[in-house]
């Protein structure tokens, strides 16, 4: 790695070293990961001292929200979290790293996606136990400097572990609620170094959907639009509250085509990460785009109310498109802004 330890690379790297392998952002990673699932609920502050920077910002779902802090993260989220979902086990399907294109490839951040599965034992957020498996799945983005995360952006999707307790917090969704899988390549845990040409063309897919889906007039039919950046046998694995969609003619019916009858006034595209490695990227903001409820949308009349999404989308690339995608939306924090609590039963 250029030096006696992951300290000398990083002070290496912040000298000029080369960009190109994020080796030691992942080993870092994967380390806490380790320490993090193996240690007792007591000890997760510590953990989480001797891997965060002490000031670490960390962005996570309704109602959490931000937290500065790596102690408050551990107490307010992991211990109260690990609690509930006793014998917790971490169930990776996507990990890979890369350099942030939106602070002009200057930050590295490490992405790791999939499910924390346990046995929910004890109340969590005013959800009820059953004592059975439940899986709730998460998509984290880590900065790494000097040796340490920085900064964490973790969304999770709440509403997900809700449905599968028997508690549902919203209505009937236009697509299909499922615990989900992970790509149907099964190759998304780039534990090693990949060729910068196949992440290069990843982002360059990337960004080619989000400039045809940042302006939503392009004139052409909904599915020919979308035919442009993705496979016709797409997989759209999104959120409770909307579910995943197969192929482009059913996401197009089942997701994209009723959302954008719902929503006027949309925003620019901003993004605090973006991001790909191999054949796999993605993104996050805070948030990533707004807009103003003009229409219906999951089942409720329209407020004309203004809004904010809080996003996460991670990305397989096949060839020039894009083959599968698992969105991580903040629909709580969405409603919430609506007037409407879901998580204490106001749907």
């Amino acid at each position: 790695m250029g030096g006696d330890s992951a300290q000398d690379f990083f002070d290496e790297r912040e000298a000029g070293a080369e960009m190109g392998d994020f080796q030691a952002e992942k080993q870092l990673v994967r380390a806490f990961h380790s320490r993090l699932d193996s240690a007792a609920a007591g000890a997760l502050p510590e953990v989480m001292a001797e891997f965060c920077a002490p000031d670490m910002l960390w962005r996570g779902f309704h109602p959490f929200g931000l937290i500065t802090g790596a102690g408050a993260v551990a107490e307010r989220f992991w211990q109260p979290l690990r609690s509930a979902l006793t014998a917790c086990q971490r169930r990776e399907d996507i990990f890979f790293a890369g350099a942030n294109e939106i602070d002009g490839f200057e930050s590295r951040w490490v992405v790791s996606m999939g499910h924390l599965m346990g046995l929910f034992d004890a109340p969590w957020l005013g959800l009820k136990p059953h004592g059975r498996i439940a899986m709730l799945r998460y998509c984290a983005f880590y900065r790494i400097a000097g040796g340490v995360i920085t900064e964490t952006a973790m969304y999770f999707d709440i509403p997900h572990l809700a449905r599968q307790a028997g508690q549902p917090l919203f209505g009937p969704q236009t697509a299909q609620f499922l615990v989900q899988p992970g790509p149907r390549t099964h190759d998304g845990l780039l534990t090693g170094p990949q060729p910068a040409a196949e992440g290069q063309a990843t982002l360059a897919a990337i960004n080619w959907m989000i400039g045809d889906l940042g302006t939503w007039s392009l004139g052409l039919p909904l599915e020919e639009e979308l035919a442009r950046t993705w496979h016709d046998d797409m997989l759209w694995w999104g959120p409770e509250g909307i579910g995943a969609s197969y192929t482009i003619e059913r996401y197009a019916k089942q997701h994209s085509g009723p959302f954008r009858a719902a929503f006027s006034e949309r925003s620019s595209t901003g993004h605090i990460a973006r991001l790909a490695e191999g054949h796999y990227g993605g993104f996050f903001g805070w948030p990533n785009f707004t807009a103003r409820l003009t229409g219906p949308f999951m089942g409720r009349a329209a407020t004309d109310a203004p809004c904010e999404f809080r996003v996460i989308d991670i990305y397989r690339r096949a060839g020039d498109k894009l083959a599968e995608n698992w969105i991580f939306i903040d629909l709580l924090h969405f409603w919430n802004m609506q007037g409407v609590d879901a998580l204490k039963g106001d749907w």
